[in-house]
């Protein structure tokens, strides 16, 4: 039932009623269309995926749709982490499938090309996850909601929560590219304005496969937290490389700067305990989380756990509908402009809202990667060392440089 490769598409009709003719006739065609765009095949396809349409299934199910008299669709695609072929689906979507919606989508470089296209058609743009904190910054738009995370959130949640927790002097283990320089940067600032210090840092190739030569750099420097600027395939061989130092185990703790529940359960407890870094959701913090994290692992392939993605997709897709509803129209500007009116409430996420600058605000929490012998399953992974409060975990909306802010 999940989609393989390439341009395959699932529907889900979410609702048949005939009582509601009055109650659509604002709906264009009829129908509430919902694309989920993202990676199906490949290097993220465990943290979004095929899981990310399970999510915004569920998310239909508890609005229910059906009751209501709201027919609702969601098709999906795999845009093979390449803006244009994001680029063409998108497009082919909201001009031939009549789309009214595009959610998900990682991968910030085909994120921006959704987000223009999506405001050149006044549709509506969900990204849950995308990256780039651009996306409520310069690139900002009235057609787009950034949902779940973003690039100065990891930097700035990470980097101050753990110097406020006693990890104030750093090591930097960073990728040689624009992105790994620019999570450096932010980070370094944050730990520096906390009164932190910055022991050192090593910039590796990219993509890179023997860390050895840096990991010993870090362990010299006796630095307590040793920051990967990195991401992928990058920051899984650094951390079991310096598994295979010993590096945790000698006292010293590695700050993943973007890592994903389904990044840990690939790596397993033993090289990755003691890991720290940055989530908006985690399966096991409360009994609404857990209650989710269930009845999505029994949809999703291999019984996997939600993401805090698939848990962005599903919290971004309620409140759309609910926007829907209110608003009565699916008129991509007008529902976009309607979410930010209402607050935001849902089970994964809390009270919360959506800022002028299409920022989801919401608490961020500083995990640690629990050791074996305090895992009591197989996804009892994470145990929450600080919660970042809703306004401090993402950019003041002044600094992001957003047109739209006024």
């Amino acid at each position: 039932m999940y989609l393989k490769r390439n341009l395959l598409s699932t529907l889900l009709a979410a609702a048949f009623g005939l009582g509601a003719a009055g109650a659509q006739a604002q709906i264009s065609d009829g129908v509430i269309k919902i694309g989920v765009l993202n990676d199906m095949s490949c290097l993220y396809a465990d943290l979004t995926g095929p899981g990310s349409v399970v999510a915004a299934r569920l998310a239909v199910e508890d609005f229910g749709a059906a009751a209501k008299g709201m027919k609702v669709e969601i098709v999906s695609a795999d845009h093979q982490n390449k803006p244009d072929v994001g680029s063409t689906v998108a497009r082919t979507w909201y001009d031939v499938d009549k789309v009214d919606v595009i959610v998900d989508v990682p991968t910030s470089s085909v994120a921006l090309a959704v987000n223009q296209i999506t405001r050149e058609k006044g549709k509506a743009f969900l990204s849950s996850g995308a990256a780039t904190s651009d996306l409520t910054g310069k690139a900002c738009s009235p057609n787009t909601i950034h949902w779940t995370y973003d690039t100065w959130m990891l930097a700035n949640g990470t980097g101050s929560a753990i110097v406020k927790t006693g990890g104030d002097t750093w090591f930097f283990l960073t990728a040689d590219y624009a992105f790994g320089h620019a999570l450096e940067r932010d980070t370094e600032a944050v730990v520096l304005k906390n009164g932190g210090k910055v022991l050192g840092k090593v910039r590796h190739p990219f993509p890179g496969t023997d860390f050895s030569s840096f990991l010993l750099q870090a362990q010299a420097s006796k630095a307590k937290v040793i920051g990967l600027a990195n991401a992928g395939g990058d920051t899984i061989n650094s951390i079991k490389q310096a598994s295979e130092f010993g590096i945790v185990k000698g006292g010293q703790n590695l700050a993943g700067l973007l890592v994903f529940l389904t990044d840990v359960k690939a790596l397993g407890l033993n090289t990755a305990q003691g890991l720290i870094f940055t989530e908006t959701y985690y399966w096991d913090r409360d009994d609404a989380s857990r209650a989710f994290a269930k009845r999505f692992s029994a949809l999703a392939p291999r019984g996997n756990y939600p993401t805090m993605i698939h848990a962005g997709v599903y919290s971004s897709v309620l409140h759309y509908l609910k926007a829907v509803e209110a608003a009565k129209t699916d008129d991509g500007t007008k529902v976009i402009a309607q979410m930010k009116a209402l607050p935001t409430d849902d089970p994964l996420f809390g009270k919360g809202s959506v800022r002028a600058d299409g920022r989801k605000i919401h608490p961020a929490y500083l995990v640690e990667v629990k050791k074996p012998a305090e895992s009591t399953g197989p996804w009892d992974l994470y145990k929450i060392r600080a919660t970042i409060p809703a306004d401090q975990a993402f950019r003041p909306m002044a600094e992001g440089g957003c047109p739209l802010v006024k």
